[in-house]
């Protein structure tokens, strides 16, 4: 059970790169900083530190990733009017062009695939990865301590 456990998540890991390559191709965006712009997107306008729980990242790394994308300038940095301690985060019109250039954070064939799959097991789907998540985050370090402080071996 074990053997075949670890060869489903590897299978997982394995698609998840060669799309992660293929985006990076097509658009020079990695699938964390899609994510992103689409987070952005999504919230409107957010900060640092609720885009870095959105996205399960610590906000430090996620500052990093901040940097890159605003250099390449796909959003900016706002500051708030009503309080100027805070720093909005924005998509600029070249961030807009790049989701829609690049709008799937998944392969379109998963998602079709993915689609026609009813209700129930879509939610049935996405409940067991969440759980499977939650029981690998169970009793360690959070992802974001761990994908700040230490490497992967």
């Amino acid at each position: 059970m074990m053997h075949d456990l670890y060869l489903a998540l590897r299978r997982l890991q394995r698609a998840t790169e060669i799309h992660a390559k293929r985006l990076g191709r097509n658009s020079g965006l990695t699938p964390i900083q899609l994510l992103i712009l689409h987070s952005i997107q999504a919230m409107g306008q957010g900060t640092l530190g609720a885009l870095a729980k959105q996205v399960s990242l610590s906000q430090a790394t996620l500052s990093t990733i901040i940097d890159r994308l605003e250099n390449r300038e796909l959003l900016k940095r706002v500051r708030s009017q009503s309080d100027k301690r805070k720093v909005h985060l924005t998509l600029t019109a070249k961030g807009e062009a790049a989701i829609q250039a690049e709008p799937a954070l998944l392969p379109s064939a998963f998602l079709e695939r993915f689609g026609k799959l009813a209700d129930w097991e879509q939610l049935m789907l996405l409940a067991s990865l969440q759980r499977v998540a939650g029981l690998f985050e169970e009793g360690q370090q959070s992802s974001h301590v761990l994908m700040d402080d230490e490497p992967l071996v």
